[in-house]
């Protein structure tokens, strides 16, 4: 009997992924049972669902730190997610893991980040408890394709919703992805605050320096060769102590002097006040809501609240604005 490609895909996962690896074959499968694909495994389908699906392009058009940045060269919340996928496949190659698992993981992981990065998250959780880590599985559940999901696996739900640093992921290739988020924002948001005036290289801490490097290059590269060393045959995801201690203090200084820094975040209050602003509008007038919601809110179990929240966790930075522009900003005239 002639396997299939798919089935030949995960022959091959069997003969040459770790012991530790997540094989597709094994997958707890999908909430909604489907017929498999001919040619993908689970997880490439996965990835590929998401890559193809509209909040994943909308992440083009969101804050990471900087608001609106006027330079070309920032991150946004769709450059941030790139460097993630990149830093989690580098690794999951070299450990021999599931790298389209890895890949699915990354792609997936801030879909549900609200417009304006932080600020946005904390405008929504100011007046609805809001997680975007449990946003992006909602968004992959039960918002995308017009309310019916991209029906995904569980360990991409599972890596999803266990991204943040406080989370636990079953799988390693979970475990990977949640460290990988944590090296390229670090690396990527101080790369961002030297070309922005906000920090110079001489401010980091020389002890860190010392220890990571003197570069944003050079740190990216020992952190993630770190994990690798560290991990290698090993039945969990982590980094050597020294290595590890001196990237949770470069976290911390990042905290004290980018993420907190009045000049990179002056533009904050504003956005949260926006975002306020458009949650309480959309209570009084939930009939101001797209038609997709609108059903939502007749057909689903869900709050009000939430599907609010559903709506403007969506918006970009841009149509966030234009939309506090049309309800709260009067406009001129015209015959």
């Amino acid at each position: 009997m002639t396997l299939t490609i798919r089935e030949q895909l995960e022959e091959r996962e069997k003969e040459y992924l770790s012991p530790y690896a997540t094989l597709s074959i094994n997958s707890r499968g999908r909430q909604r049972p489907e017929p498999q694909c001919d040619i993908r495994p689970v997880f490439q389908r996965d990835r590929d669902r998401i890559l193809h699906c509209k909040a994943f392009r909308r992440l083009k058009q969101k804050t990471q730190v900087f608001l609106l940045p006027k330079g070309d060269h920032y991150r946004t919340r769709l450059t941030h997610t790139l460097e993630v996928s990149q830093n989690a496949r580098t690794i999951a190659k070299a450990l021999r893991l599931n790298e389209d698992l890895v890949e699915a993981i990354a792609l997936g992981h801030d879909l549900g980040h609200t417009p304006f990065g932080h600020a946005g998250e904390k405008a929504l959780d100011q007046v609805f408890h809001f997680q975007h880590q449990k946003q992006s599985l909602r968004v992959v559940d039960c918002i995308e394709k017009d309310g019916q999901g991209l029906n995904l696996t569980w360990e991409v739900r599972d890596g999803i919703l266990n991204h943040q640093t406080s989370g636990t992921p079953h799988t390693l290739e979970g475990q990977v992805l949640r460290l990988s988020d944590k090296i390229a924002y670090i690396n990527h948001d101080m790369d961002d605050a030297i070309r922005g005036g906000i920090l110079t290289e001489d401010d980091i801490p020389s002890d860190i320096r010392a220890i990571l490097g003197n570069s944003c290059k050079a740190r990216l590269n020992k952190m993630v060769h770190d994990v690798i060393t560290n991990s290698m045959d090993q039945p969990e995801i982590r980094m050597s102590a020294p290595v590890g201690e001196a990237m949770s203090d470069l976290r911390r200084f990042m905290f004290e002097n980018v993420y907190f820094n009045p000049k990179a975040k002056g533009e904050e209050k504003k956005a949260i006040h926006m975002i306020r602003q458009l949650f309480e509008f959309y209570v009084k007038y939930p009939g101001q809501l797209p038609e997709q919601f609108q059903r939502a809110l007749a057909e689903s179990q869900d709050s009000t609240e939430q599907i609010i929240c559903d709506y403007i966790a969506g918006m970009t930075d841009s149509y966030a604005v234009k939309k506090y522009q049309d309800y709260f900003i009067p406009q001129s005239w015209k015959k």
